[in-house]
């Protein structure tokens, strides 16, 4: 008796194991974000990233910068990055066709009065640089800016 039971038992765990491993494997493979397929019909820089060098931005700006991160644009942070993903600015390109008083009347109709301060005149420059890879003149532009404006 003790010998069926202790075969039983190890061919339960061997069987709850094997669950275990394939839930697993079948999660993984469900929650794994699909890539997306990159168009080469496009020349690079032409409205995709494929000319995105994170390598040499990094070496450039000094820290790590992520494709379409508006947050790199001097006088963007992650609340006014936000409000502008929520109006469909959500990439340079987007950014760089934009009119600096559109981007002013969205950031007070979004966030009220206490975002009238902010001067993105400059915005649309910077992240023309950006999607265009011209990491160092972003960056001799970004510190020439003094309060939103070049000086």
């Amino acid at each position: 008796m003790n010998n069926t039971l202790a075969s039983d038992l190890l061919f339960i765990i061997i069987v709850l194991l094997i669950a275990a491993i394939l839930g697993f494997l079948v999660g993984y493979f469900i929650r794994r974000p699909k890539a997306a397929p990159i168009d080469v019909s496009k020349e690079p820089g032409e409205g995709d990233l494929l000319s995105f060098d994170a390598k040499t931005a990094r070496a450039i700006l000094g820290k790590y910068i992520a494709a379409n991160d508006l947050k790199i644009i001097k006088g963007i942070g992650p609340v006014i990055e936000a409000m502008l993903k929520n109006n469909n600015i959500s990439t340079w390109k987007a950014l760089s066709e934009s009119e600096p008083e559109h981007i002013s009347t969205l950031l007070i109709s979004e966030g009220g009065e206490r975002f009238r301060m902010h001067d993105p005149e400059t915005w649309p420059q910077q992240a023309k640089l950006a999607f265009s890879g011209k990491w160092e003149e972003l960056k001799d532009t970004q510190h020439e800016i003094v309060h939103g404006h070049v000086r």
